[in-house]
């Protein structure tokens, strides 16, 4: 914790160099890409399995709160990802190194540029939604709603430290040496290694993914009826009608797959991502494949990033530098099972009325239509 504080007053004092600042902003955005990772990977998993709660996670981030949050998140997004890129290209070209100013120049520069128009269609999207009357949440709730994640969070911190003190009392908290000092040598190698492989791989599916769902459509068009789905071919010219689709909410036995025709008739989060999740490229389930993809690479990816920065911070204490370390590891494979888990699943047959009747139920207790 010292060396935290040293580095936070040294931060702060610095009146040098661009790179200090290029290191802050990366660990920084970093940080923040992950504790967004956790909540979006957990609370889009309940489209499958909860979908009432989807429906009110969607409806929580249809919030100011979380509108300036989700711009403060692009930018983290895509700086980290263009800084990623300068970090390793020069940790292959170290002879370019004498650039590495104007790299990082060149890296806000980019950020910039990237961001203009991207800002602008997603506040576009925002100012048509707040223009309209829209139904919100009041702060109290949104904030009261988030400390199921701090909660857990705070619990695998817990456990991770336990873990690492039964560990260090057992086998004891001296440094590894000979072969198993080589061994984790060769181990952080390949981290090492992995961090700018899965770097390069993720940008592009990041930027598809920021593309689609913030800009072309943004969290306040997963709750527009009569809707096309981004990326969806749909199977119809037109959605249904008002009352067709009034007809199938009212119907105890229709099915979700009965929605599926590419655009979101019912105006839920979930019949959104039903559909999302139901387009077919050949015999690929397209959008499932990629959205695997982009979960395996981003959070072994952010985790072990995650604990490069923790284990700096507790060098000085064996039992909490082991904990980081666990501490990761079990954030890690908790998101890859639970994402995994709703990504392989099938949306309910009865989810998206679930999710219609969860919507009117939530209004009606706040005083809405």
């Amino acid at each position: 914790m010292a060396s935290l504080a040293l580095t936070i007053r040294e931060t702060l004092r610095y009146r040098g160099a661009i790179g200090q600042w290029s290191w802050v902003l990366h660990r920084l955005t970093g940080l923040g890409v992950v504790f967004f990772l956790v909540i979006h990977v957990i609370d889009t998993s309940w489209a499958v399995f909860f979908p009432a709660l989807y429906e009110k996670a969607i409806r929580i981030y249809q919030t100011p709160l979380f509108t300036l949050g989700e711009f403060a998140l692009v930018f983290a997004v895509v700086y980290h990802a263009l800084n990623g890129l300068r970090i390793a290209i020069f940790d292959f070209k170290p002879e370019w190194w004498k650039h590495q100013e104007r790299a990082a120049q060149a890296v806000f520069a980019g950020t910039a540029l990237i961001l203009v128009p991207m800002f602008i269609g997603m506040a576009y999207h925002a100012i048509q939604h707040y223009s309209h009357d829209p139904f919100i949440l009041p702060l109290s709730e949104v904030l009261a709603e988030q400390l199921p994640f701090l909660a857990g969070i705070v619990v695998a911190a817990i456990g991770a430290i336990i873990l690492a003190f039964v560990y260090n009392m057992v086998m004891g908290a001296t440094e590894p040496v000979g072969p198993a000092k080589a061994q984790g040598s060769a181990l952080e190698r390949f981290w090492w290694s992995f961090m700018r492989v899965s770097g390069l791989l993720i940008v592009p599916l990041v930027f598809g993914h920021l593309a689609a769902m913030h800009v072309v459509q943004g969290v306040f068009d997963l709750t527009a009826a009569q809707l096309r789905v981004v990326g969806v071919a749909p199977s119809t010219a037109e959605p249904f009608t008002l009352e067709q689709t009034a007809a199938l909410l009212n119907d105890d036995s229709a099915r979700t797959e009965n929605f599926l025709n590419g655009w979101n008739d019912s105006g839920t989060a979930t019949e959104f991502v039903a559909e999302r999740w139901s387009a077919m490229l050949g015999p690929v389930f397209i959008w499932r494949a990629y959205d695997i993809a982009l979960l395996a690479l981003v959070t072994i990816h952010g985790f072990n990033g995650l604990r490069y920065v923790l284990t700096d911070y507790t060098q000085g204490n064996a039992v909490l530098r082991r904990a980081a370390g666990y501490l990761c590891v079990i954030g890690a494979i908790a998101l890859l099972i639970v994402g995994g888990a709703a990504l392989l699943s099938a949306v309910p047959q009865d989810a998206i009325k679930m999710a219609h009747e969860a919507t009117r139920a939530m209004m009606m207790a706040h005083g809405g239509g």
